[in-house]
């Protein structure tokens, strides 16, 4: 007798990257088999990468957290807690014992209660959120703001993409990206820094390809030859930290050259006058400068025949974390929207500007508030909380006391992690949220397992502010984030009335109305296929600023700062960085095809385990002799695992290239606590390291 299954076919969105592909999850037996993009999909049309495609076998993953866990020695740490327990709890290992939600979250609110009466709100934190749903995300801060009384609550766009939001905030009053991904196909030109967008953001590069193909309109500017390279009519192959002196540079050739747009400076910007001085007048924002910079050289003519073709063409910039991630960020990417600004390149179809998103809701998360210096809808908040390494060095000090996680792996991912290390060790309760034991579940004194994005309805905002309602692909009887929230909530006294995550959506229409007043679910259902880009009110806003600026006189402005020589730009000008021993490379980090970020849910797809098990450093050819096939890289605050090493010619002599998907790397013991010097974003994408063979 043969058994007859129903095979259903759920569209939905995929849960990795902030591009935010539409998918189709082909499910039998409440199982995923398959899972394919439908060919009319607006943002996928109708491919997606390997992750979204072979990536779902995490939610069926034996090792999923499907019970809460308790550490044994924080009930052993906190006797009245477990003694109101323990006829609830249940063995499972030799570290944890099991229970239900129920008595899980009674656990944490008890001991979050104590802490509470015993050393304040502000002694609690809260970071994660952005791998989430919004409503988990909106939950998360309203939890940690109302119910915990603290303003300490962030997210992993400290780690990528808080540098777009400051400096576009700062000059044009916005921190998104300002078109549709399909505005690519209007584009007479294109301009890539910074960004690995073949493998970080696949589905997006597509049409940059398509378009490059047709129109060879592209320039690519990274510090080494990407896959998208190949593509580019310019490949502009740059020193490590040259981002504000390449793009001042081609502020300086638009205003020498007068290539500017004068109409909308004059109607649409304020302050050129000023800032076309500082820029004349900045000795290194010549493009004569690179004819001193051995290696170098040739980008003294390409830098202006770039800026040239931007300046009289409708033009795009992306850009991604090798902007952000550096000393200067924020200052990049002000540089970067300069260059919009003067040539009217922004507030039109086929022109703007697009910053890459990491997470597949970190957009959404920062909408939410799960910033401390912004609340739903940026606006500002009564009392600003600190940014994450701010927290960790308040951990260390005895300040915080508390850190609820969720979603986030901040042991693995963020810089410095023996001092990470350090500093979880002093906290009195950890509480994770998550789908697996992560490296930060590991060090968690309770850990509730979660849906994952595959199981949950829920609005997720990608990196172009599209809103995407998913749907569940498979049912699950683990609970939603923002269910955990609102269950300690109201065991703290709160006053979370959410029932399903269409009430949590509810309210973020009325508390963030300048983005979603008019997002509610049945709207979004209707245009799943589409989805809509906030603002939203009686109609969405696929291009921003078409009249007027987000900024309170509606003038775009111009925030000059002067680029300062340093590390691999000194080191040449001085004759030093050719002629350094093995201490003297330069490694920048970014991710691979195969894998997202910490890993968690990639790594159990064999398919995608298999084309990259571990963490490799790729680097030149040039150096092939100098270290062989095994390195450990060193800095001052500590040293990676041996990595094995791949030699390319794509890669510059005396530099390097790994990703940090593999917390059994460590690649990030090796960085500090340098970041952006306004927004605290860590500097990843340069560092000095000694290179040790093994």
């Amino acid at each position: 007798m043969t058994m007859k299954f129903d095979v259903k076919e759920i569209e939905s969105v995929c849960t990795y990257c902030g591009v935010g592909c539409d998918i189709t999850g082909v499910v039998q037996n409440n199982k995923i088999t398959k899972i394919y993009a439908q060919k009319d999909g607006v943002v996928s049309q109708g491919k997606l990468c390997i992750k979204g495609k072979y990536g779902y076998d995490f939610v069926e993953a034996e090792d999923r957290v499907r019970e809460p866990r308790i550490r044994k020695r924080f009930l052993e740490k906190n006797p009245e807690i477990h003694a109101t327990v323990a006829d609830k709890l249940h063995p499972f290992d030799e570290t944890f014992v099991t229970c239900d939600l129920d008595t899980a979250t009674t656990i944490a609110t008890m001991k979050l209660a104590e802490i509470k009466e015993h050393f304040g709100g502000e002694s609690f934190c809260a970071i994660g959120g952005a791998r989430t749903n919004c409503e988990s995300a909106y939950t998360f801060q309203k939890f940690c703001r109302e119910t915990m009384n603290s303003p300490h609550v962030d997210n992993c766009a400290r780690v990528c993409h808080s540098p777009s939001l400051k400096g576009m905030r700062a000059t044009i009053g916005e921190g998104a990206a300002t078109n549709p991904y399909n505005d690519i196909y209007e584009a007479e030109f294109m301009v890539v820094i910074g960004s690995n967008t073949m493998e970080a953001h696949p589905i997006v590069a597509n049409r940059i390809v398509d378009r490059a193909k047709k129109e060879n309109n592209l320039a690519v500017i990274d510090v080494r030859e990407t896959k998208l390279a190949k593509f580019a009519k310019h490949n502009a192959i740059i020193p490590y930290e040259a981002n504000l002196l390449i793009l001042n540079m081609m502020a300086y050739v638009i205003i020498d050259e007068e290539l500017y747009d004068e109409s909308f400076v004059e109607s649409r910007t304020t302050g050129f006058e000023a800032f076309r001085e500082q820029i004349l007048n900045d000795p290194y924002a010549n493009p004569a400068f690179f004819k001193e910079i051995e290696g170098y050289e040739y980008l003294a003519k390409m830098i202006p025949n770039i800026a040239r073709e931007y300046a009289v063409k409708k033009s795009m910039i992306f850009w991604g974390l090798g902007i952000t991630e550096h000393l200067d960020g924020s200052y990049a990417v002000m540089a970067i929207t300069h260059l919009a600004i003067m040539t009217g390149n922004v507030g039109k179809s086929g022109a703007g500007l697009m910053p890459l998103r990491g997470q597949n809701n970190v957009q959404g998360a920062c909408d939410m508030g799960c910033l401390p210096y912004y609340l739903p809808d940026y606006q500002t908040p009564e009392v600003i909380g600190l940014m994450t390494p701010q927290l960790i060095d308040a951990m260390i000090e005895g300040k915080i006391k508390a850190l609820l996680n969720m979603g986030e792996d901040i042991s693995h991912i963020h810089p410095n992690i023996n001092k990470i290390d350090k500093a979880l060790e002093n906290l009195e309760f950890i509480m994770v949220q998550e789908l697996f034991m992560t490296d930060i579940a590991k060090r968690a004194d309770i850990i509730i397992g979660v849906r994952s994005a595959y199981e949950k309805t829920g609005v997720y905002v990608n990196a172009m502010r599209r809103l995407h309602l998913s749907a569940p692909l498979v049912a699950s009887d683990l609970p939603d984030d923002w269910e955990v929230l609102t269950m300690m909530d109201q065991k703290l006294g709160g006053n979370f009335d959410f029932q399903s995550s269409e009430d949590v959506w509810n309210e973020v229409t009325r508390v963030a109305p300048q983005r979603f007043a008019g997002a509610k679910y049945y709207r979004l259902e209707r245009h799943r296929k589409r989805g809509m880009q906030w603002p939203i009110y009686h109609e969405d806003t696929p291009v921003l600023h078409l009249l007027d600026f987000r900024t309170e006189d509606g003038l775009g402005r111009y925030v000059y700062h002067q680029y300062e020589p340093r590390g691999m730009i000194q080191e040449i000008l001085d004759k030093r960085f050719y002629h350094e021993g093995l201490d003297g490379f330069y490694l920048t980090t970014g991710r691979t095809l195969a894998h997202y970020n910490n890993a968690a849910q990639t790594k159990r797809s064999k398919k995608l385990l298999t084309k990259y098990d571990e963490d490799i450093i790729l680097a030149s050819v040039e150096d092939e002799g100098k270290f062989g096939n095994r390195v450990i890289l060193k800095t001052e605050y500590g040293e990676t695992a041996p990595l094995l090493v791949k030699y390319s010619d794509k890669i510059k002599p005396r530099t390097l290239f790994t990703t940090f998907h593999h917390a059994k790397s460590k690649i990030n013991a090796i960085f500090g606590d340098e970041a952006d010097e306004l927004i605290m974003t860590a500097r990843f994408k340069s560092l000095r390291v000694e290179v040790v063979p093994q």
